[in-house]
């Protein structure tokens, strides 16, 4: 398969383990970065994207409305950081950096827009996540992966 988020030629981190975590262990079924986007590629919809973008989501652009929830997650899986490009209208676009891997699973809701993916402020999910629906976003989209790896 062809994969069209930045930085997935080289997304090849793997999961990070803690055996006392029962998530942990089901995230090491991921086996990186582009397995965990085929997983969530049946998952987002327009119930996980951001309620400003949501009348706009469709699933043939189904990255839409999904950054920081999805790349909360990710860290979650793999570590790393979460940074943010600075977008008109003052919202953050969220995606990792894991090691010398730097990804973006939902890069792809932007076409052909040119992102730049340096020397971008780190984002905490403390802050992003101080907004209830976007965390209740989060939590949805994580179930719903646990889900499919039970």
């Amino acid at each position: 398969m062809e994969y069209k988020f930045y930085g997935a030629q080289s997304a090849d981190c793997k999961p990070i383990l803690d055996s006392n975590n029962k998530e942990s262990l089901l995230f090491d079924k991921i086996k990186n970065p582009r397995h965990l986007y085929d997983l969530l590629s049946e998952i987002w919809s327009a119930d996980t994207c951001a309620p400003r973008l949501r009348k706009n989501w469709t699933a043939e652009n189904k990255t839409l409305g999904q950054c920081s929830i999805t790349a909360f997650l990710v860290q979650d899986i793999f570590g790393g950081k979460v940074f943010g490009i600075l977008r008109p209208g003052g919202n953050y676009h969220c995606y990792n950096v894991v090691g010398d891997c730097v990804f973006d699973l939902t890069s792809e809701q932007f076409g052909n827009e040119k992102l730049c993916y340096e020397n971008n402020p780190e984002q905490f999910r403390e802050v992003h996540f101080a907004k209830k629906e976007k965390h209740l976003r989060y939590e949805v989209l994580k179930a719903a992966l646990l889900q499919v790896l039970k």
